[in-house]
């Protein structure tokens, strides 16, 4: 297994274990510089890395791999106060930045020299934080004026280990990040001193430290590191001075720090800014492994669905993520069912529970593998649609469940969660898989105080949640140079800040969004739906809309017009840019009576110059309509809001599972109309068709499988399909009561078939996973 960057073999293990046992006074210290001696475990200048080895040791002993020596009780040291500081009143130094003369940064060389105490002793005294300890590889500086003397100091050290925010910056693989972490820098402390009063002076400091740190960490430890980050607490300060000097604000942090492994989230929300030290840092932080590499042959070669979808699991358990497959497989074959009717003995049940309630099986952590697959569908493709909706989960007023809010607009309204997903379409309308999904709570603390929305930045508010989906749509566009992905929002993402993030950044990711505001251009010409409904009309063009409640399906006959416009930013965000899209004007003409018009507005930031340009983008934003099928099948197929499960923590893990399992199941609605006649083995196991087919038709099995389109017919026939002439193709509600009925006689049909004719049992036919 691999811990830390590094592989531990169960050879490996036994031979630490073999040592502590054999050498009752062995230190943990001792036998940590042993097994790197052992692994050649070293930093680039040479030095064994004792730390990184002491940790993985921990982790190990944790997982009851190892038993570890007791730790030794050092004597209590004695406190150092500093009492030469303590009462010291000082002179204010108000002045210019040119008055302080020279200001230079130096760096402390060794914890014995002097400017070491002094540094300890200005934190101790005048950092929130204090002196320390700092984590891992570390660099410290005092901050000097030639004319006033000590201004303050400041601390580089090792990285966070998982930022969200940061790895959706990079858009680095898991492989890429445990290679590349140490190129990340953190900025742990920075200090002015309070009396010291110097406008500009902050960011003057961190110009100079970015400047010279990367060569004073090559210097002491081997390497040049290519990333700073910082986390700026969001109740103390503002943050100015890191933007001044350039850094990057990428989002906030979730409150949880390195120790929170049962995700209690009791520290305060951080920002979180990162300042690059190349132009190509994220390129070369990606190298060494692919941005988003190919499946791994494991998956490739995956026995069966559940295994495909989350055989690459990382719980550090395997049997965690044995059971998460016994799970999703359990949950597909009896979708409507709770989750003892699912796991069908008491055992199972209990280990279900056991699953949901471990600290270890969140909802990233069980979705990660499904991205990773959907990634490599998209691969597949040459245009990708990563549609992005929000839905609520509804638990009723008062239910048992905690860790709920509300998710209405009433302070006695219902409560439950809400969800934010992103799911995957080829042009035929066929969902690929989840691109990332955000599920949370409202604070109830929060109710009333919608007024104040205007106050606050975009990171800090629900709507960020566009900008975080559009960032994992730059991630698959990463991991997909021969694919092209949009990302496509209706009339709540229309957002300014969403627009400059698909404008600005050089991904290659486009932005399809319908617009909700009519906007102010930034040429001063005016509106820009009158400035586009003025333009000349370019031609026609007619798309399906979907039947609605009671309003059936029709045809609408859509006047389409296009201008390229600049979107003037709000008047309460100052520091936003006018961002250049084109704009596209569709109103239907002729609609049927008593039916509203349908007149979209769309904006994108791919360029529209024709009409083919034009109407293409309308028949994409069209496919959307798949996301309300997609959270239709979550809710009534899956039955997701009729989980008891009594904690918020455990409905998302649960709902994770039910995330993938509706999206397979809306996945064979379509599949089996884009690729009605391959073998139907591509989605089907071998008992399941030949249940099937025996159950529908009473009669002997064919020498070859069914075609996917048939297999799917008859699967819909259990769930009460009739194929009637004027019935067309089967939805998403049909298969999944028809997959409910199809479970029970597979396993009576392989009970027959071993029993009575295991002759009917043939090796599996492999399948292709892009399809199943």
């Amino acid at each position: 297994m691999k811990i830390c960057g590094q592989e531990f073999t169960d050879e490996i293990i036994q031979r630490i274990q073999r040592t502590v046992d054999s050498e009752e006074k062995i230190s943990r210290v001792a036998l940590s510089r042993r097994v790197c001696g052992w692994l050649g475990w070293r930093s680039p200048n040479g030095k064994l890395k004792e730390m990184s080895c002491r940790v993985a040791l921990l982790k190990l002993a944790r997982r009851n791999k190892l038993n570890l020596p007791g730790t030794v009780q050092q004597p209590a040291g004695k406190k150092q106060y500093f009492a030469e500081e303590k009462d010291q009143k000082h002179n204010p130094i108000e002045c210019g930045l040119q008055e302080l003369g020279d200001v230079g940064l130096v760096r402390i060389e060794s914890a014995k020299d002097e400017t070491s105490r002094i540094w300890n002793q200005l934190m101790a005294q005048h950092h929130y934080l204090g002196k320390g300890p700092l984590c891992g590889a570390q660099i410290r500086y005092l901050i000097k004026s030639s004319e006033k003397g000590w201004l303050g100091g400041l601390a580089f050290s090792a990285a966070a280990w998982q930022v969200s925010a940061r790895e959706s910056w990079i858009g680095w693989s898991k492989e890429a990040q445990r290679k590349n972490l140490a190129k990340v820098v953190n900025n742990s402390r920075f200090l002015i001193l309070p009396w010291v009063r110097v406008p500009h002076l902050a960011s003057r400091v961190l110009g100079l430290a970015s400047r010279r740190l990367a060569e004073d960490w090559q210097q002491r430890y081997g390497y040049e590191p290519l990333l700073l980050e910082t986390f700026v607490e969001k109740e103390r300060f503002k943050g100015t001075s890191y933007r001044a000097a350039n850094w990057i604000h990428v989002g906030s942090s979730l409150g949880r720090g390195r120790q929170d492994r049962r995700h209690a989230r009791a520290l305060s929300q951080k920002d979180i800014y990162l300042y690059p030290l190349k132009k190509e840092t994220r390129a070369l932080l990606c190298a060494g492994a692919e941005v988003f590499p190919p499946a791994p042959k494991r998956l490739q070669e995956a026995a069966n669905w559940a295994q495909a979808e989350f055989g690459t699991a990382d719980f550090g358990d395997e049997r965690l993520q044995r059971r998460l497959e016994i799970m999703a497989r359990d949950m597909y074959n009896r979708p409507q069912a709770n989750i003892p009717q699912a796991c069908q003995s008491r055992a199972k049940t209990k280990a279900a529970y056991r699953f949901l309630d471990h600290p270890e099986t969140t909802m990233e952590k069980i979705l990660e593998p499904h991205y990773a697959a959907t990634r490599e569908r998209i691969q597949q493709e040459e245009v990708v649609l990563a549609v992005q909706d929000t839905t609520s989960l509804n638990y009723g007023l008062r239910p048992a469940t905690t860790g709920l809010g509300l998710i209405g607009s009433e302070a006695d309204g219902p409560v439950g969660l809400l969800v934010h997903d992103t799911l995957a379409f080829n042009l035929a309308g066929t969902p690929l898989g989840l691109l990332d999904v955000q599920c949370w709570a409202r604070d109830a603390k929060e109710f009333g105080k919608r007024h104040k929305r205007y106050e606050l930045p975009i990171e800090e508010k629900e709507s960020n949640k566009w900008l975080k989906s559009f960032e994992q749509a730059v991630r698959a566009q990463q991991s997909s140079p021969k694919t092209r992905v949009v990302s496509v929002g209706d009339r709540e993402a229309d957002i300014h800040e969403l627009f400059q993030l698909a404008a600005n950044e050089g991904h290659g990711t486009a932005l399809l969004v319908r617009a909700e505001r009519d906007r102010m251009s930034a040429d001063g010409q005016g509106h820009i739906w009158e400035m586009i409904a003025q333009s000349p009309l370019q031609g026609m063009h007619i798309i399906q809309v979907p039947r609605q409640r009671q309003r059936p399906a029709r045809e609408a006959r859509l006047e389409v017009r296009w201008a390229e416009v600049r979107l003037k930013p709000p008047k309460r965000k100052p520091n936003l840019q006018p961002v250049r899209v084109w704009g596209i004007l569709a109103e239907e003409q002729n609609a049927p009576e008593n039916i509203e018009p349908l007149k979209w507005m769309l904006l994108t930031t791919l360029e529209v110059t024709t009409l083919e340009a034009a109407v293409e983008k309308l028949s994409w934003y069209s496919l959307r309509w798949g996301i309300e099928v997609y959270h239709k099948t979550l809710k009534s197929g899956c039955k997701i809001e009729e989980r008891q499960l009594g904690d918020a923590q455990r409905i998302e893990a649960c709902l994770a599972i039910d995330m993938v399992v509706a999206w397979r199941i809306f996945h064979l609605a379509k599949l089996g109309r884009d690729i009605p006649d391959v073998p139907c083995t591509v989605y089907f196991e071998e008992a399941e068709w030949k249940a099937l087919h025996t159950h529908i038709h009473k009669q002997e099995l064919p020498p070859e499988p069914p075609t996917l389109y048939a297999a799917m017919r008859m699967l819909a026939g259990l769930g009460g399909f009739l194929g009637r002439k004027g019935d067309g193709d089967p939805g998403t509600k049909s298969l999944w009561l028809g997959i409910q009925c199809l479970s029970p006689l597979t396993e009576v049909w392989k009970y027959m078939a071993l029993t009575y004719a295991p002759h009917l049992l043939s090796s599996p036919v492999s399948s292709n996973p892009r399809y199943g």
